[in-house]
């Protein structure tokens, strides 16, 4: 179910973040005939993921998931959970190493890449996966078996993510989540989309 939850997940954030202006999105069966099929599966680039998750051992504030984006079978990013070193609990390893791949590529659309991590994402790396379109993920470790091996940890042992409360949450209308959300002043943020959006539409025109 909980496989399941996240393929919804990605499926719905890729159509959410689809750029209205993409072929794909005019004509999806002639896109996806065209696309070139993900590279297939290599085990140094996995080895390499756990390798950099191996580094929580030895690196103060990190956690044990790392992660690796390839392209053309070369690594353009790699990333390892560093939440509390960082001070950032986007920081995950996943989230890392498509920051550095989107920075090396200078854009951030990572099509044609596909991502090795050492444990399967999470929902914050799935949307992030979906965001920067990505073309595969290869994972190790599932969510389960993650969890498993964490046990053993007391309470507060690390900055965890509750998976399941976050489907959850992702899974109902903002109006009936567990996270209060209160809107106000919606206008006026509707404006600024607004004239922004005339003129990008007009930039590009020219």
């Amino acid at each position: 179910m909980r496989t399941r939850s996240l393929t919804l997940a990605v499926a719905l954030l890729c159509w959410i973040f689809a750029s209205p202006s993409s072929k794909a999105e005019e004509n999806p069966s002639s896109a996806s005939a065209s696309k070139p099929a993900p590279a297939p599966y290599d085990a140094k680039f996995m080895k390499r993921a756990i390798a950099i998750a191996q580094t929580a051992n030895t690196v103060p504030g990190t956690d044990p998931f790392g992660a690796v984006v390839v392209k053309d079978g070369v690594i353009i990013g790699e990333g390892l959970s560093a939440m509390r070193a960082n001070s950032d609990a986007t920081a995950h390893g996943e989230v890392l190493a498509i920051r550095a791949a989107n920075k090396k590529l200078g854009t951030p659309d990572l099509s044609g890449c596909v991502l090795y991590t050492s444990c399967e994402p999470c929902p914050l790396c799935v949307a992030a996966i979906a965001i920067a379109r990505l073309d595969k993920v290869f994972y190790a470790a599932t969510l389960k078996e993650s969890a498993e091996a964490f046990s053993v940890l007391p309470p507060g042992g690390r900055f965890g993510v509750d998976v399941p409360k976050i489907i959850a949450e992702e899974h109902a209308t903002i109006d009936t989540r567990q996270l209060p959300a209160q809107q106000e002043m919606a206008a006026e943020a509707v404006e600024v989309m607004k004239k922004w959006a005339i003129q990008r539409r007009d930039a590009l025109l020219k």
